[in-house]
């Protein structure tokens, strides 16, 4: 399959470009920058920004999905990135004919609030990074109105950790007490069997470990 992948460049985004091109895919990696490094085959990186829309529709053209793990470490001021960037892809998306949309957000969104544990609750989101969670909830309120085939992934707590391939995942994954965790590559692996799976189209998925 032909597949856009957003934020490639994070910890989640390499992760989908090296685990899509095990699996046969060609992948398009939208990147800010030029990238340092050989070329791998199957792999196409284009020069773009998803607050410009005209390399948004570059990128979107001949897609058969696109999966964003899209963020940024603008983390303690206001900033739209993640929900403005995302409104121009789900637009790309519709203007190029492209359906299937799987997008990484976070535990602890909408109604998730309570589902990433104390800490995090009552810590970390209203007090370290309010702006950041703010930002994230518009953006799934982006998503959840679109009329794509969307499916919102919600990891717990990111680690750097190996891909085991045995995850808990559905709509009451996490914990009010503690805090769940999951690996970057284990979000990256699920993330990619959502694109021929129809189980949770239209549907926010939490993921732990």
């Amino acid at each position: 399959m032909n597949l856009l992948i957003v934020g490639a460049t994070g910890g989640t985004g390499r992760q989908l470009v090296s685990q899509a091109l095990e699996r046969g895919h060609r992948v398009t990696a939208l990147v800010r920058k030029e990238p340092s490094g050989e070329a791998r085959p199957g792999l196409i990186t284009l020069l773009g920004n998803v607050l410009d829309p005209s390399s948004l529709d570059r990128a979107a053209r001949g897609q058969d999905a696109v999966l964003s793990a899209l963020g940024h470490k603008q983390w303690f001021r206001p900033t739209r990135i993640l929900s403005e960037g995302t409104r121009n892809l789900v637009e790309a998306m519709r203007r190029c004919g492209v359906r299937r949309f799987v997008c990484e957000t976070a535990l602890g969104i909408s109604d998730a609030w309570w589902q990433m544990g104390l800490y995090y609750s009552l810590f970390v989101r209203p007090i370290i990074l309010p702006l950041y969670f703010w930002d994230k909830t518009r953006q799934e309120a982006i998503i959840r109105a679109s009329d794509l085939d969307w499916t919102i992934v919600r990891p717990g707590a990111l680690t750097n950790g190996p891909k085991r391939g045995r995850y808990r995942h559905g709509p009451r994954v996490g914990h009010w007490l503690w805090t769940v965790r999951i690996s970057r590559a284990d979000v990256a692996a699920f993330m990619l069997d959502q694109v021929t799976d129809s189980r949770y189209v239209r549907a926010s998925v939490g993921l732990a470990n």
